[in-house]
């Protein structure tokens, strides 16, 4: 009786041809931030892509853990060190590399010039202008980016390339970025007849809540953009067509 190869990547038949893994596989990709961007790398690194370079300065916090790819022993650890050795336990063959460092606008330009990356995810916070700065950066270097955001229930993806509107568009300042887009979102969805009324009441109740606190976010909503992302990367990979930004992608279990 004639055997199959067992791979790695066995289960992917027929959803992915031999010629699409090998595709993804040779696929460069750059993550800036391991917050929301650890949960993404992980599902893009299982469906094949084995070419990662993540950077983030920050550790591990126990507030981290509803929602981010991480153990209680991750907790005071590098999250880049964290990822690192996550992916290579489960592909020890793969091509990972990680910079422990914030990215900034000294030494952006360093960073995203250091490999021809085909594409890159800006999960920053919004803290301060380096998310722009990112975008400004990989965009010289002809890099399209996707900006995923959690939305509790449900994941948005923006896709940012030369042909396509910046954020900063729309809104040029880190200050209040989160909630002016997920206005953005709420708005665009009524347009298209698909209101979320829960999310609109979302943005009500944290409009009222100090703003020196993060945005609520649900691990939900990080497997769902994990795997929005992950399909959007496959997409681009392999030519298929896109929704450039001021269009998006949503998805909701509500």
């Amino acid at each position: 009786m004639e055997t199959t190869k067992v791979s790695l990547y066995s289960r992917n038949r027929i959803y992915i041809s031999d010629e699409e893994q090998e595709r993804i596989r040779n696929y460069r990709i750059l993550v800036g931030g391991v917050g929301l961007g650890s949960g993404i790398v992980e599902c893009a690194f299982r469906l094949g892509f084995e070419n990662i370079c993540v950077i983030d300065g920050d550790c591990v916090e126990e507030s981290n853990l509803n929602r981010q790819n991480y153990l209680m022993s991750d907790i005071d650890e590098l999250k880049t060190k964290s990822i690192y050795n996550r992916l290579k336990a489960i592909n020890q063959n793969a091509n990972i590399t990680y910079h422990s460092i914030f990215l900034t606008e000294e030494n952006l330009e360093d960073y995203v010039s250091l490999d021809a990356y085909d594409i890159a995810i800006n999960a920053l916070d919004f803290t301060s202008n380096v998310p722009f700065l990112f975008d400004d950066v990989c965009l010289s270097h002809n890099i399209p980016i996707l900006h995923p955001y959690n939305l509790g229930w449900a994941g948005c993806v923006f896709i940012i390339n030369r042909e396509s509107l910046k954020l900063n568009t729309f809104y040029d300042t880190c200050e209040g970025f989160e909630a002016y887009f997920v206005s953005y979102v709420i708005t665009h969805l009524k347009h298209l007849n698909n209101r979320k009324k829960w999310l609109e009441e979302v943005l009500e109740a944290y409009s009222l809540e100090n703003r020196e606190l993060s945005p609520p976010q649900l691990a939900v909503a990080s497997w769902i953009v994990a795997g929005m992302c992950t399909n959007i990367l496959f997409n681009i990979a392999t030519g298929k067509n896109i929704k450039l930004f001021p269009e998006f992608y949503f998805a909701s279990i509500m």
